[in-house]
């Protein structure tokens, strides 16, 4: 089931993609992510997809991304593979969602991008074990981890590189019916394939992820988990086009603006 965040005019809801329609729904995305049964829950309008904005699909408190988590990526860079996740924090402000720009700084020489998949968490989880996870979970997104590299390189840490206003691009949707460890993950830019892996070829799977970083902070509802990304990673331009595609949820669309 995929799940949007839209805006009609000025009226903001969420609801149910079906077919070339939207299904809006009287509720919180989280009570969506939550129920155990979705016809319960009063169905408001339906909606042309062509007539509406997609948002974000939340609002997350926190997106705490994981370094060097494909293998594949991992020999790219001839790098030896890390005995535990390697994380870090993008804060809330970096999100937007499909179709928005992404904003070039000027302070910056070069942004790269990054293709990763999201899990977001739908509960309160404080030192949560592997096996319990999936009840914490409401499902996955695909994200772009926009980097400043030069600022990263720079710095020696991650902090500025990652934290740009526009530098966490999510959506189209959160879809709550795949299996995160086998989905085929690609970037284009202008339609030239960059980045193509598969979620199979992560290095710690979903499940490992949610346990180790819930017992480091407690993770809230709506909080995302970025999972690392795929090889080919490189630089954008601005005026280009960027599409994330992940087998199962869909395409996230942005565009490189420049920094007014």
């Amino acid at each position: 089931m995929k799940f949007v965040g839209f805006k009609d005019g000025l009226k903001e809801g969420i609801g149910i993609i079906s077919g070339e329609k939207l299904v809006e729904l009287n509720c919180s995305m989280n009570k969506a992510l939550n129920t155990d049964n979705i016809e319960e829950i009063e169905k408001v309008k339906l909606h042309d997809l062509m007539d509406i904005h997609i948002c974000p699909p939340v609002r997350p408190s926190k997106i705490v991304c994981v370094g060097l988590n494909y293998t594949d990526h991992a020999k790219e860079l001839d790098m030896e593979l890390p005995t535990e996740p390697i994380i870090f924090i993008k804060p809330s402000t970096t999100v937007i969602g499909h179709l928005d720009n992404i904003i070039y700084p000027n302070t910056s020489s070069r942004v790269d991008y990054e293709a990763e998949l999201g899990i977001i968490i739908s509960k309160k989880a404080h030192k949560v074990d592997r096996d319990d996870v999936p009840e914490f979970i409401g499902g996955f997104t695909v994200l772009n981890d926009v980097t400043a590299r030069d600022k990263q390189r720079n710095d020696g840490q991650w902090t500025r590189a990652k934290s740009f206003d526009t530098f966490a691009p999510i959506g189209p949707c959160i879809e709550t019916e795949i299996d995160p460890m086998d989905q085929n993950i690609s970037l284009k830019i202008n339609n030239e394939l960059k980045q193509s892996s598969n979620t199979k070829n992560m290095i710690f799977e979903v499940n490992e992820l949610v346990e180790f970083i819930s017992n480091i902070m407690t993770l809230l509802p709506g909080d995302i988990i970025a999972t690392g990304t795929p090889p080919g990673v490189g630089p954008m331009n601005i005026g280009n086009t960027i599409e994330i595609e992940i087998e199962g949820i869909g395409i996230l669309k942005n565009y490189l603006t420049p920094e007014s």
